[in-house]
C-alpha cells in the first residue's frame, strides 16, 4: 500500500458537514453542479448505437485510450476543464452514460450492472479493446465493477471520491430522494455536501442556476431507477475489491460530504491492494473541477507509463 500524499497542505478550520443519514453518504457525483461552472471540452459530438440506444460522447487526441465517466446526474460537461489536457498524450474517450445528458434515457431498471453492460457494448461499437478509466462518485463504481467483470480490458484504473458500497443496514431509502433536489433549499444542501468552496457553489445566484439545470436535466426517472437500485443493494463493491490487481489511483477530496475520505477512499485504498491514496485539501466531492490543475497534473503522471502501449484505433 503507498504513502498517502496531501496536496495543498496548510492549516484550515474544519470542514463543514451537514448531519445526513448514512445513505445520503453512499453516493454520487451531481454533475450538474459543476457543468453550470463550465466552459464546453473542445472535443467533437458524436453518436454510438449500443443495445439499440444512442449514447452521446464526445473524443479528442490520439494514443492510448482513456475513459471518462462521470457520475449520477452527470454528463460529458463534468469533465470539460480535463479533457483538452489529457488529449495531449491520450486519446480520450466520454460518454453520456445511459440515461443522461444527450444519450438515451430508456424507462428501464437501471442499476450499476447496466451500465457495465453498456461499457462493454459502447467499447465494442468504437473497436476499442483496452483502455484506463477514470471514474467519478457514481463512474468510479461503474469503472471498479467493471474492471471487476471484464480485468482484461482495463489497462489502469482511477477512482475520484467513487461510491459503491453498501448502505448500513438501518438506512431510511427515503433520504436518497436528498440526491436529486426539486428545491431551492434541497439544492443548497446537496451543494454544502458536494463543494468545499461554500462560499463560491452556495450563492443565491449559483443555487438558482444549479436547481435550473437540474429540473432540465431530463433525468429524474434514471436517479430515482438508480435509487431503488441501492436500496435493493445491487451490485455492491463490499468483499469484492481484492480481485482488482490494475495500478489504481484513488484521488479523493479532504471535504467531500457525499463519500467521505475516511469512510470511502481510506477503505478503497485498504481493499484494493498496491492502490495509492492521493488528496486534495479545500476540495470536495468533485476534485476534477475545484483542483482542476493539479488533478490533470496527477493523472497525466499516473498514467504516463501507458504511453509505452500501443494506441487503439
Amino acid at each position: 500500500m503507498k504513502t498517502l500524499e496531501i496536496i495543498e497542505k496548510r492549516k484550515r478550520p474544519r470542514a463543514f458537514r451537514l448531519n445526513v443519514p448514512a445513505a445520503l453518504l453512499i453516493l454520487l457525483s451531481f454533475a450538474s453542479i459543476a457543468s453550470a461552472q463550465q466552459p464546453a471540452p473542445s472535443a467533437a459530438g458524436k453518436e454510438a448505437i449500443v443495445y439499440g440506444m444512442k449514447i452521446h460522447y464526445v473524443e479528442a487526441g490520439s494514443g492510448p485510450v482513456v475513459v471518462l465517466l462521470h457520475g449520477l446526474g452527470g454528463s460529458t460537461q463534468n469533465w470539460a476543464f480535463n479533457m483538452d489536457a489529457l488529449a495531449q498524450k491520450f486519446r480520450v474517450v466520454v460518454p453520456d452514460q445511459l440515461g443522461f445528458g444527450r444519450s438515451d434515457k430508456p424507462f428501464t431498471n437501471y442499476r450499476v450492472a447496466t451500465y457495465v453492460d453498456f461499457l462493454d457494448g459502447f467499447l465494442k461499437e468504437l473497436k476499442i479493446e483496452r483502455a484506463s478509466l477514470v471514474g467519478n462518485s457514481l463512474g468510479g463504481w461503474i469503472a471498479a465493477a467493471y474492471t471487476l467483470a471484464h480485468p482484461e480490458k482495463v489497462e489502469r484504473l482511477v477512482l475520484v471520491d467513487a461510491a459503491g458500497f453498501a448502505p448500513p443496514a438501518d438506512f431510511d431509502k427515503n433520504s436518497l430522494a436528498g440526491l436529486n433536489p426539486s428545491t431551492r433549499e434541497g439544492m443548497r444542501r446537496l451543494a454544502m455536501l458536494v463543494f468545499s468552496n461554500k462560499q463560491l457553489f452556495t450563492s443565491d445566484a449559483a443555487i438558482d442556476l444549479l436547481l435550473k439545470q437540474r429540473l432540465a436535466a431530463g433525468d429524474g426517472y434514471t436517479i430515482q431507477s438508480l435509487n431503488e437500485s441501492i436500496a435493493r443493494r445491487e451490485d455492491m463493491l463490499d468483499n469484492r475489491l481484492s480481485a482488482i490487481k490494475q495500478p489504481t489511483l484513488l484521488i479523493w477530496g479532504r471535504d467531500d460530504g457525499l463519500t467521505p475520505l475516511k469512510e470511502y477512499g481510506e477503505r478503497f485504498q485498504r481493499e484494493i491492494k498496491g492502490s495509492e491514496l492521493l488528496v486534495f485539501e479545500q476540495c470536495g466531492h468533485v476534485p476534477q473541477v475545484e483542483k482542476a490543475a493539479e488533478f490533470n497534473a496527477a493523472l497525466l503522471k499516473f498514467l504516463a507509463p501507458a504511453t509505452t502501449t500501443a494506441p487503439t484505433n
